[in-house]
């Protein structure tokens, strides 16, 4: 998606809920039953869609991790694959 930018304004109920713009809710990709993750940063807070933000912490956590394995290309990828599908079919 395009880096896009905006300002948009909800406003804060009584119990503290807060409708997201359409705007905003279409350049995070959520919809009805998504979920949502407050980012705080000192004064600041991003909202961002939970299961993209999960899945970015997951990659950082992850960086090298391959490499550390001995995984360094494709085909020791796919070996490994074929190795663990092989276990599992004997098991």
């Amino acid at each position: 998606m395009p880096n896009q930018s905006f300002v948009d304004n909800a406003q804060v109920m009584a119990n503290g809920q807060v409708t997201i713009p359409k705007d905003v809710r279409d350049v995070l990709g959520v919809t009805s039953g998504d979920r949502v993750s407050f980012v705080v940063e000192g004064n600041t807070v991003r909202i961002v869609n939970s299961a993209v933000y999960a899945m970015q912490m997951l990659q950082q956590e992850m960086v090298g991790d391959a490499e550390r394995t001995g995984l360094t290309s494709e085909d020791d990828i796919v070996a490994l694959v074929h190795e663990l599908r092989n276990e599992v079919e004997k098991a």
